[in-house]
């Protein structure tokens, strides 16, 4: 009795594999589930995955973490993929792991702007943030800050908040930024004479992170904060006493990119949710509801964001940044200890 219990267990297992198998086959094509695994923020998840379940009928199962721990967890799972889409990420480290994605370009990738298109073949960029100064408007006085150049100003020596580019990844955009718009290079001594000015003009002062750099403005604590656009335009727009300033050197905007995992389970559905980000809809929602950047063409955008027609910017050598991301931060982490 015993043998056949164990044997009617078997077949029982056996029969469930083979079902589970044919249900898996027909997840590419039919079912309603798509898995989605992301870095980005809860406003970003809140109001984007609502939207694209509400528009497909498509029922997702998010998991939430950090860039670097997806990425660890997509390649254990490369032989057997429970993930169908990252969404959220820099294209940088989208391209640097290639391998990982399947290859798709959505047919609403042609109404994004010139130069924010899917090039890779399998990363979609999305929404762009760029690099901006964030001036509080109750200190500022008379001081006229308009650019790079204006953080030169005796004026505000120690009233300036930076992040650690070593540590920060928005404070070495920042750094990429300045080098690019002052030097016209990333090797230039005019651009690294630059930082090496504002370097002294900080007084020493370095926050904790980047979030530091953005709340100490906006908190009255400095004059001026070099962050980045997002959290800059959630203060304008929950009514804070700051104001954003786009460098009249150049300002970089980076965008952050999704894609769909290699031999993705629900692939039908990744790339559904590929196009609907794209979507007039999605980038709408971006640029209104929340602060980030939508790539669209014909998208709409809130008061709280300036229109990329009235912002001068300049293009990063992404490809270069991210070979010698270590010598340009071993060159400040030298040039900030020599000078301070």
């Amino acid at each position: 009795m015993k043998k056949l219990s164990i044997l009617l267990l078997t077949c029982v297992l056996i029969i469930g594999a083979l079902s589970g198998c044919a249900s898996g086959e027909s997840d590419s094509g039919s079912s309603n589930k798509l898995v989605i695994y992301s870095p980005n923020s809860e406003e970003i998840i809140k109001t984007i995955i609502p939207m694209f379940e509400k528009e497909t009928g498509i029922t997702v199962e998010l998991v939430t973490a950090g860039t670097g721990e997806i990425i660890k967890r997509l390649q254990s799972e490369k032989q057997n993929p429970y993930a169908d889409v990252m969404f959220g990420g820099s294209m940088a480290g989208f391209r640097e792991n290639a391998a990982l994605w399947e290859p798709y370009v959505s047919p609403e990738d042609k109404n994004l702007i010139e130069g924010h298109r899917n090039k890779t073949g399998f990363a979609t960029p999305y929404i762009s943030d760029g690099s901006v100064l964030l001036v509080n408007k109750n200190l500022i006085g008379d001081i006229k800050i308009e650019g790079y150049a204006d953080l030169l100003n005796p004026q505000l020596k120690g009233k300036i908040a930076s992040a650690d580019p070593a540590s920060s990844s928005s404070a070495f955009a920042q750094l990429t930024n300045m080098l690019k718009a002052m030097g016209g290079d990333y090797e230039s001594e005019q651009g690294w004479s630059y930082v090496a000015q504002l370097i002294e003009n900080l007084d020493g002062k370095i926050a904790s992170g980047s979030g530091a750099v953005h709340k100490s403005v906006a908190d009255g604590e400095y004059v001026v904060g070099l962050t980045y656009e997002d959290p800059s335009s959630t203060y304008v727009k929950n009514g804070a006493p700051v104001e954003i300033v786009y460098p009249k050197e150049g300002a970089v905007f980076l965008d952050a990119g999704s894609a769909i995992v290699k031999d993705a389970p629900h692939m039908d559905n990744a790339k559904k949710f590929i196009d609907f980000i794209l979507s007039k809809e999605a980038q709408d929602a971006f640029g209104t509801q929340l602060t980030n950047r939508p790539l669209r063409q014909d998208t709409k955008l809130g008061d709280h964001m300036k229109p990329y027609e009235e912002i001068y910017m300049i293009e990063e050598d992404t490809d270069y940044v991210s070979e010698h991301k270590s010598e340009i931060v071993e060159r400040y982490v030298d040039l900030f200890t020599s000078v301070k």
